[in-house]
């Protein structure tokens, strides 16, 4: 029942006959569809005519929407350079740095192998001992122990890295016990691994010269090559070509292995293959494949799998090992070589403390041929002190070395620059460490005292003997170590082709968690992990179209991590694609809010089109792609109707939304657009208006009656949530695996109704939730927009709030609060326990009110960061929304923020231990942290308070007490004010007391600076003022885009009175005022109610002037106001004069009245009996604007028993006094404002039957209006009342405890103070008389409570600054992985045609939809220099602007209308557009466009001659034609069996009569996703459902023209 088409009911008075139309059902008199070849500009209001826009030769003129650039779409242009240009910074130094770290780390531990060889003997150099003279030294046993441990530590550090951080993550986070069989291979690997390196370092490396070892480092990657082979897959491309140069990769690493041994015959030499293939072990999980041919790669590739969840588990055990392990196996290679294994321990303070160094002087005639033996009688010695501490720095050059490059390569894995900044510098870290090493050796050999001053004479690198660079050729093997290193290039090629998203976390970077720091550049190749999902090529289009069951193409993400559902083959691709919900809330903005708000949602829907066209049409995979659709829930949208109080109407504000939406859309699309009016719907909650924007995506109002369904923000929350993640997606038809899937990827963005943003900002908050799927929310930088003083405050406000505090719970927990008016969440988090469902719960206590109603983006959070969700903030993501802009609006604003801030920080707080052990984002530190702040912010008053006082005495020159005085009447007055007054009263003394308070606050800070003079600058409030000066300052500098914020500094400073003791008091002391605040207007009232609201005063005027005095003078003589004068005047109500008196006119107006109410009361009671006599045949007269009062009744959207109506409609008023019979109305079929002009006339719809019944039973579970129950109401009113008066007792309290404490202390301090050492003042004293000098010094006297106070605040912010560093650092990696550089990659000549269009794929088709121009629009400013205004052809423009045309409104026609006329042959065809400035007419780049043009369109056509209908989930039953084979042709990707099909049909893809389904063209909507009744609901759409074997009749699908018949009744609804 749910998939039957509701039709519009004809308008009131055509009845049935009206329905003829409905015998065309193509015709385009009742086509009100979104057919994407109708123009969005044409002026269809009227109705059914669709003329070509004429224009009128004396109306040409033309007023086209200027481009205004502010807030989000300020010129950005300078900030832009500035981050392209960091990029470049950041490409050049992270280059740098991991090369020179590859290169010293690489250097270093060949050092360091070289002096750990056995009885090392080398020329030392004479420079010091006698130039005539040779000398030869070996190192001592000592030198040797120090280095074994060098390498040691070298090896463990990493190592302990890796347990440290698998400790955290198995405690703090989540962890998995691995299988026995599993682990125990792991183990088996990385013993393998760590022995391996062992003998590298201990056997192999001292016993070849430097220059082989580190040609040998290219040989580690035997066991990679091999498993890569294996797991060679059948779909690869160009398999046969990889596999064979996968056999001579390895071939080559295996020459390697063999080739020293062989040639130089030495035993000890045939270890290196043994240890080079054991420490290839290491790296066997990232060559492994599930997918391979072969069974046991394949259950390798399953532990790999398992390792994903494992690995941390097993590392706290692996890191421990193979530390013991590598030290035991050195332990023995130490005792094999003949040495005792104690010697390691015995020696160890020697070798790192003072020792000496023999030097053998030699005989002249051996010529400088280190002899074998150095021991002979005649050799003299010379005994040198050892340079003990080179070890310690070679040690720390080689852990800082490999540690830089290690952070840095991530670094540029992170932001996306690993090809230039780490592939290329780990693949030259053995070619530059060669080259090195051959120059260095070379110098050595010749002058052995060329490194005298830097390296001591008795180290070096093992040189090869009779160096020479001819020989390194020949006999050093240079020609296999090329081929060795090509090899290993090619086992590594993965990391020259990298598909990891922005930010990507370390799991995804790399599958060890930490690197080996004695081969770092092959750690770096190795360990960085290779992709396994394959890119998604134009051939497998037919197969997604064929799996999806969808015409259009759309991709699964490469950023989706696939490990998140291993073997779940039900989900479908299409379920990772983001989906992104805007829903925002709307009450009373103002058409310049409304105007930025729709002008954000414009650029979205433009972004969004763009990628689909571009993924549709260019054949291009977006990684950034994602669907979008909008919602506004605009809060009591309705008022009584102009000309009946028993029928409603939209609100003003409603209709100024239905105005603008035109402009906005013009302002964004550069011309003028008239969109087509929004297709109506009454829903049981009130209505919906639908629009279509220009890029197909849905507009869609969702209209409030609070009458049907409960108001407040927070309700239409709870409406959008239980909707969009409740209806749409728990009631689909699909598995839980997919439902799992698609909540996932699901992402509602919350909006204010005010809010301006760009597409990129959405962008940046998505990559956070695509990095972390634990995070439940992601907010962005909210930046104030509006002019004058209070919002210059907020500027300064909101600019620290978000540098510093918001920053900080960033990065050392979670951020509290995310902000309702920018904020993106997670559909599955909100879906979880605890979370939707409590946010429905009813405010039935006073604390309920102040935490769940007045505070409600922070409470829901507070829910998420209760069950364990992380909320993260992007400084990179900008918003701008309007702050209120007057004192009292801001103060009521606060006066709801302030207590339920405290309140939810409290209820956390509280929760603290229970949030603790399921929040892993959430320390006890944190807690700390967070009670620290609320601390400042409960004493903040009284903080202010002394500081007044203090400041008082130093300004005034005064004393404590009578400063003290001074402060605390005017406080004290405005909190007895505040208790007694009304609000108004109030705000216009804490306006005053502010004005006041800033006067004061100058001279203040005059006092406070003359006092820092007297006190010095080592004084505590010195350092603190300078302290936080200063991190302001670098904060600001930090954030240069938004420096100028901290010029509102000094009004901040002047407001502090204000806005902490002040402010803070009046939202105490309010605490019972649950209003909203802000936005207030009067509601519209009925007559009835203002005719009682004029008796009610008739009646106040009587009473008081009965109770005045003197009143028996009165009593009987004009009582009843029968006579009045034409002058009269009264005094205090003791007398009334009355000059030339007449007698007082009857009100006709109010007999009138009287009649019509009992002609009312007749007419009910009639009603009431004609229903009890014909129940089925009597329908509800009115909508129903009165709810009975009773609480419990939840029964409102029903028709009202006989009783009721009796008794509740007895007391209305009928305002239509006129003879014509009443219309019945029912508000889910005809209520009256469908039919108001003003809402425009669009097409009529109406709900499914199963959405009625979901929002029937939504509002009667959660939603239904609460009643106005006076006893209710003042129980509520009472207990907020109480709940005031505690708070601000123990609010009060506190303050008053602290501020006499204080005090007193102050008074007293010469009794009880701190003495502080800094800024001390010296006094010299000469004395003449006796010549003597006095000096005495004289130092600050700190009272204990203000000394802690003051550390305390430092504290603060101390933890706020450098967590604002280190979360500046995380954000500038955002941007620069955000940006992107043409001139710093391939140039566009060097680009084949494909990547080419691939590259600038969304940027080309944003320039080709452009609805500017498409239709001869003309550039009023074109032209330069100083005759350019004389130039322009105005004349000319207006004749061409007259000219009637067909304009194309949707920006997919306008780009398929651009598409279709690409050529390269520029000569030709002189229109090809204007692409991008830097693609300007570029002739490769039309070229390219061309050939992908004819390519999709060759492509489509082959597949339009195909049969298509093999496979068909939904059950489809038609009335359109049937093709050859049975089966439906593919309407929605246009195809149909005929091979003479042209271009234009080709693209037409709604071409026919039978046309697609959805009104989405190319469409963006995933059906199996977007419910039936939710889709573009076109005349002409066709329904799918699920299949059912048994149909019920009901359920058949036909198309929508046809519904109607030809009677017009087949309008209905089920």
């Amino acid at each position: 029942m749910s998939a039957m088409r509701h039709r519009p009911m004809a308008p009131p008075g055509q009845g049935a006959g009206a329905g003829t139309a409905g015998e065309h059902g193509d015709s385009d008199d009742n086509n009100f569809t979104d057919d994407e070849s109708s123009p969005l500009t044409h002026d269809i209001y009227g109705g059914s005519q669709r003329t070509i826009q004429e224009t009128k030769g004396w109306d040409v003129f033309r007023d086209p929407p200027i481009k205004i650039e502010t807030g989000s779409t300020a010129n950005q242009e300078c900030l832009e350079l500035t981050v392209k240009i960091l990029k470049i910074f950041a490409y050049v130094i992270t280059f740098i740095i991991v090369l020179t770290g590859g290169v010293i780390a690489k250097g270093t531990m060949l050092f360091m192998t070289s002096q750990v060889r056995k009885d090392k003997k080398m020329e030392y150099c004479n420079k010091d001992l006698g130039r005539d003279k040779s000398f030869v030294v070996r190192l001592p046993e000592e030198e040797r122990v120090a280095w074994i441990w060098a390498l040691l530590i070298a090896y463990a550090l990493p190592e302990i890295g890796a347990l440290i951080r698998s400790a955290r993550i198995c405690f703090f986070k989540t962890f998995k016990v691995p299988k026995t069989g599993h682990f125990l291979f792991v183990w088996l690997m990385e013993s393998l691994s760590a022995v391996g390196m062992a003998l590298l370092m201990f056997v192999v490396l001292p016993q070849i010269d430097a220059i082989q070892g580190a040609m040998l480092t290219n040989c580690l990657c035997v066991v990679p090559g091999i498993f890569g082979l294996l797991s060679r897959t059948s779909k690869e491309g160009k398999r046969f070509v990889k596999v064979i140069i996968d056999l001579a990769a390895v071939a080559a690493q295996v020459t390697g292995l063999v080739i020293w041994p062989l040639l130089e015959n030495r035993r000890e030499l045939w270890v290196i293959p043994v240890a080079c293939v054991m420490i290839s072990c290491g790296w066997w999980e990232n060559y492994v494949s599930p997918q391979s041919p072969l069974g046991l790669v394949r259950a390798l590739g399953r532990i790999k799998e398992e390792m994903k969840y494992t690995r941390y588990f097993c590392h706290i055990f692996l890191s421990i090992w193979k530390i013991l392990l590598f030290f035991t196996v050195t332990l023995l290679i130490y005792w094999a070589q003949g040495e005792e294994p104690g010697n390691l321990f015995a020696m160890y303070g020697d070798a790192f403390g003072p020792h000496k160094i023999i030097v053998y002087e030699l005989p002249a005639g051996l010529g400088g041929v280190l002899p074998d033996t150095l021991e002979s009688a005649n050799i003299d010695t010379v005994d040198v002190d050892a340079a003990y501490n080179t070890v310690v720095y070679v040690l720390l050059l080689q852990i800082f070395g490999a540690y830089l490059c290690y952070i840095f390569g991530k670094f540029a894995c992170k932001i996306l620059i690993q090809g230039f900044s780490y592939a290329f510098p780990v693949s030259l870290t053995v070619p530059l460490s060669v080259t090195f090493l051959i120059a260095a050796c070379g110098i050595r050999i010749d002058d052995p005292c060329f490194f005298h001053d830097t390296i001591p004479d008795y180290l070096f690198f093992t040189s090869p003997s009779n160096f020479r660079f001819n020989n390194f050729v020949t006999e050093q093997m240079a020609w296999a170590w090329i081929l060795w290193l090509l090899s290993q290039t090619w086992i590594a090629l993965h990391i020259w082709t990298p598909k990891c998203e922005r930010l990507a976390t370390t799991e995804k970077l790399f599958v060890q968690p930490m690197y080996s720091s004695l081969l770092i550049d092959q750690s770096m190749a190795l360990n960085r992990r290779r992709d396994d999902q394959a890119d998604v090529k134009t051939e497998d289009l037919s197969e997604i179209e064929k799996e999806k069951g969808d015409e259009y193409y759309e991709t699964i993400s490469v950023h989706t991590d696939r490990s998140s559902a291993p073997n779940k083959p039900s989900i479908k691709s299409s379920d990772n694609i983001t989906r992104i919900y805007s829903c925002a809330t709307m009450w009373h903005e103002t058409k310049d809010e409304m105007i930025e708000f729709l002008k954000s949602i414009m650029r979205m829907d433009e972004d969004q089109c763009a990628r689909r066209v571009a993924q549709k049409y260019l054949r291009v995979l977006d990684p950034d792609y994602y669907e979008f659709e909008t919602h506004i829930f605009f809060d009591d949208a309705f008022e009584i109707s102009d000309h009946s109080d028993d029928d409603i109407q939209c609100n003003r504000f409603v209709k100024l939304l239905i105005a603008t939406m035109d402009e906005a859309a013009s302002e964004i699309h550069q011309t003028t657009i008239r969109l087509r009016p929004p297709k109506k719907y009454p829903t049981p909650y009130g209505g919906r208006l639908v629009w279509t924007l220009p890029g197909k995506t849905k507009f869609i109002t969702h209209l409030k009656d609070k009458d049907r369904i409960r108001h407040r923000k927070r309700w239409s929350q709870v409406m959008y949530m239980y909707y969009l993640l409740g209806h749409r997606l728990m009631e689909l038809p699909i598995s839980v695996d997919r439902k799992d899937a698609i909540a996932e990827n699901t992402y509602l963005l919350t909006l204010d109704g005010d809010i301006d943003f760009k597409p990129n900002a959405v962008t940046l908050l998505v990559d956070l939730m695509k990095k972390n799927k634990n995070l439940g929310a992601a907010c962005g930088r909210i930046h104030p927009v509006g002019s004058g003083p209070m919002v210059w405050y907020q500027l300064f406000e909101y600019a620290i709030g978000h540098w510093l505090q918001k920053a900080t719970e960033h990065m050392i927990g979670c951020v509290l609060c995310s902000p309702g008016c920018f904020s993106l969440f997670r559909g599955k988090a909100l879906m979880d326990d605890n979370v939707m469902k409590k946010y429905t719960t009813r405010s039935d206590e006073a604390r309920h009110y102040v935490q769940y109603d007045q505070g409600e983006d922070r409470w829901l959070c507070t829910l998420l960061l209760q069950r364990g969700y992380r909320v993260e903030y992007s400084a990179a993501s900008d918003a701008y929304t309007h702050c209120p802009e007057g004192f009292n609006e801001f103060y009521n604003q606060r006066r709801r923020w302030v207590p339920s801030t405290i309140a939810n920080i409290m209820d956390l707080l509280a929760d603290a231990k229970r949030t603790i052990k399921i929040n892993d984002n959430i320390s006890l530190l944190y807690i700390f942290y967070q009670m620290m702040l609320m601390g400042g912010t409960i004493l903040g008053p009284g903080t202010i308070f002394l500081m007044l006082v203090g400041a008082f005495v130093a300004a005034f020159r005064i004393d404590n007490w009578t400063s003290f005085h001074y402060n605390i009447v005017p406080i004290l007055a405005f909190m007895f004010i505040c208790f007694t007054c009304k609000s108004n009263i109030q705000l216009f003394v804490a306006q005053v007391l502010s004005t006041a308070y800033a006067l004061i606050m100058m001279a203040v800070i005059v006092g406070t600076a003359l006092q820092l003079g007297e006190d010095g600058i080592g004084s505590p409030s010195a350092i603190f003022l300078i302290s936080m000066v200063g991190s302001f300052f670098i904060a600001a500098c930090l954030h240069p885009q938004e420096f100028w914020c901290i010029t509102c500094g000094l009004i901040y400073l002047l407001s502090i009175p204000s806005m902490y003791l002040l402010l803070i008091l009046y939202s105490i002391i309010n605490l019972n005022v649950v209003s909203w605040g802000t936005r207030e207007v009067v509601a519209k009232k009925t007559k009835k109610e203002l005719e009682a609201e004029k008796k009610a005063a008739e009646e106040a005027k009587k009473r008081v002037k009965q109770k005045s005095m003197l009143s028996f003078l009165q009593s009987g003589i004009g009582d009843n106001g029968d006579e009045e004068g034409s002058v009269e005047f009264s005094l205090a109500g003791l007398f009334r004069c009355i000059f030339c008196t007449h007698g007082k006119t009857s009100d006709e107006k109010q007999q009138l009245t009287s009649i019509a109410e009992s002609l009312d009361t007749i007419k009910h009671r009639m009603d009431t009996i004609e229903s009890a006599v014909d129940p089925h045949g009597h329908h509800a007269s009115r909508h129903g604007r009165r709810r009975t009062t009773s609480s419990g009744s939840k029964d409102h959207h029903l028709l009202t028993s006989v009783a009721e109506k009796s008794g509740d409609e007895s007391d209305e008023s009928d305002s239509d006094t006129s003879a014509e019979p009443k219309q019945e109305r029912d508000f889910l079929t005809n209520p009256y404002w469908i039919e108001d002009p003003d809402v425009r006339k669009g097409e009529v719809d109406f709900l499914s039957s199963t959405e009625i019944q979901f929002w029937k039973d939504l509002i009667d579970q959660y939603l239904y209006p609460i009643d106005n129950d006076p006893v209710e109401q003042a129980r509520i009113a009472s207990d907020l009342i109480e709940l005031r008066n505690k708070s601000v007792f123990a609010f009060f309290m506190a303050n008053a405890l602290f501020v006499l404490i204080v005090f007193l202390l102050q008074l007293n301090k010469d009794k009880l103070h701190i003495i502080w050492p800094l800024g001390v003042k010296t006094n010299i004293t000469y004395i003449e008389e006796t010549s003597e000098v006095h000096i005495s010094k004289e130092y600050l006297q700190l009272e204990p409570i203000g000394l802690v106070f003051v550390f305390f605040f430092a504290l603060i912010l101390i933890i706020q600054f450098t967590a604002m560093l280190f979360h500046r650092f995380g954000t500038i990696s955002h941007i620069l992985a955000s940006t992107e550089l043409n001139f710093c990659k391939k140039k566009s000549e060097d680009l084949t045609q494909d990547q080419l269009i691939d590259k600038h794929a969304v940027e080309i088709v944003k320039n080709l939809q452009r609805l500017q121009g498409i239709d001869g629009d003309y550039d009023n400013d074109s032209g330069s220099g100083p005759d350019r205004i004389a130039r322009r052809k105005t004349i000319q423009n207006l004749e061409k602007a007259r000219q009637p045309r067909r304009q194309i409104g949707t920006l997919d026609v306008a780009f398929k209308k651009r598409f279709l006329k690409l050529t390269a042959d520029a000569e030709n065809n002189p229109a090809t557009p204007i692409l991008t400035r830097r693609l300007t007419m570029r002739a490769e780049t039309i070229r390219a466009l061309e050939v992908r043009k004819n390519s999709v369109m060759a492509e489509r056509r082959k597949s339009a001659m195909q049969t298509l209908g093999a496979k068909n989930e939904y059950g489809i039953t038609t009335g359109a034609p049937i093709n050859n084979n049975g089966a439906l042709p593919n309407q929605r990707s246009g195809r149909v069996s005929n091979a003479g099909i042209s271009i234009k049909d080709v693209f037409n893809v709604n071409g026919g009569a039978a046309e697609i389904y959805g009104s989405n063209g190319g469409g963006t909507i995933n059906q199996g996703y977007e419910h039936v009744i939710d889709e573009d609901a076109d005349g002409n759409s066709l329904r799918l459902t699920t299949r059912n074997p048994h149909p019920h009749p009901h359920h058949q699908v036909s198309w929508g023209q046809n519904t109607n018949g030809g009677g017009g009744n087949g309008t209905g609804r089920l």
